[in-house]
Order: structure tokens, then sequence, then C-alpha cells
């Protein structure tokens, strides 16, 4: 029970790695409020988490909007009293749209989901996170906010601010109490392809030019047990750190 009363928001809840980290913090103490846009797949999640005599609630959650955010946050504090963890997970894909064929939509859409929800979640958070002079902020960034062309040019640069956004957090409250850390997968098995819908054949095949260099796939669950390795005062002494989880496909 290594988060036992802690109180944890995870984005992204609904499925994939978001679903994996609100599971196994359920399971270790900790009072979750998961978040996704998807009302049906965020209940499942929940009722999961319920019926094994663990705590959760849902709140369906577009990251893109700061209404939904505001209420994400404002309902774990009216419910458990606090907030002691924010996972940063809700995400979304760009088409492997080259920079040629970026439209200012995908852009949008892809930084308002990928960079600006994880903004709002962490501004937000963190009077919370003052006033108890402590907190945890978990980001999920990807292995292309460490590389150039592990997906299009959008979801490439959105990665790349997140992984800026975390280091930056990291010192600047750092003698506050507050920790900010982020995870860079590289291939996990989750459903995120479907937020693509048609793959732009050029820039997906400069993109993947190297996956056959890639150990394996990686599983959702093995994502989570990093969360929670980060959640933890296990890792007290870990702060702004990307934490790459890719089987060692970029140490090629």
């Amino acid at each position: 029970m290594r988060l036992k009363d802690k109180v944890a928001v995870v984005t992204g809840a609904g499925s994939g790695m978001g679903r994996e980290i609100a599971y196994l913090f359920a399971k270790e103490g900790a009072k979750v409020v998961a978040a996704d846009i998807n009302e049906t797949a965020l209940k499942e999640t929940v009722s999961h988490i319920v019926e094994k005599g663990q705590t959760a609630i849902a709140v369906v959650t577009n990251v893109a909007k700061e209404e939904d955010i505001e209420s994400m946050i404002n309902t774990a504090v009216s419910t458990y009293g606090t907030l002691d963890i924010l996972v940063n997970n809700a995400g979304i894909m760009d088409n492997f749209l080259p920079a040629e064929k970026v439209t200012d939509e995908i852009w949008d859409r892809v930084f308002s989901i990928n960079v600006k929800g994880v903004m709002r979640a962490i501004r937000k958070a963190l009077p919370i996170f003052l006033e108890k002079g402590k907190g945890v902020i978990i980001n999920t960034a990807s292995v292309a906010g460490l590389y150039g062309s592990r997906a299009g040019l959008t979801y490439t640069s959105a990665k790349h601010a997140v992984i800026g956004m975390t280091k930056n957090v990291a010192f600047q409250y750092a003698t506050k109490g507050i920790r900010c850390n982020a995870i860079a997968p590289g291939g996990v098995n989750t459903n995120i392809g479907t937020t693509m819908s048609n793959p732009d054949p050029f820039g997906m095949e400069r993109a993947t030019a190297g996956i056959n260099a890639n150990p394996r796939m990686g599983e959702s669950s093995e994502i989570a047990t990093i969360a929670l390795f980060l959640a933890t005062e296990d890792s007290s002494y870990v702060n702004g750190v990307v934490i790459a989880a890719d089987g060692g496909w970029t140490a090629y």
C-alpha cells in the first residue's frame, strides 16, 4: 500500500497506460480520480477498481477544455479533500504528417490536448501542492520527445514541449517540495492509434524507418510500474527526469 490515502488524478484513464496507472495506484491504496473524454471506457475503469474494493471516481474530461480541467481538479479536492499526485497521460497522435502537410487545425488540436492540457492541469494543481508543501507531477511524454522522427512534426514538437515543461516545473518548484518527472514510452500496445484517421504515407514511412530495431513492444502495465515509482517516496531524489521506457530501442 505504497500510496495509502494519497489522492491521484489520472488523465486518459479510460484505456491503455492511463487505465493501468489508475488500476495500480488504486491497488496501492490511492484514491483515484480517473479522467477521460470517453465516458463508457472511463466507467469501465472505475467499475473495475470499485469491484475490487478500492477507491475511484470518474470525471468525464476533455483536457483541451479549461473548464474540464478546472472541474477535474476541483472534484478531486471536493471529494477527497486534497490532491497529492497528478498524472498527465491523455494524448493523441498526428497522422504522421510531415511539415509540408501540417495544417493549423491538426497543430492546434494536438497542442491543445498534448501540451496545453498538461500545462493547465499543472497550473491548477500547483496552488494545492504549494499550500501542502509537497506534490508529485508525472507527465507522459514519448521517445518522440527525445528524438526527431518517431511521429509527425506536430506530435514530435508537442512531446518535446512536454519534456521542456517537465524540466522547467521540476527545477522551479524543487525547493517547494514538488517533484515533476516524465515517462517517455517507446512502442507500447495501447489504442492511441485510434486517434489517427489517415496516416500520411511519406511521413509514416520516415517515422517508422527504425522500427525494425525495436526489440519488442511494451505493455501498458510496464509503464504503470514506472509511474508508481515516480509517485512514491522511492523516487524522492528523482526530479526533472525523463525515463525512457522502450525496451532498449533508442539505445541502438
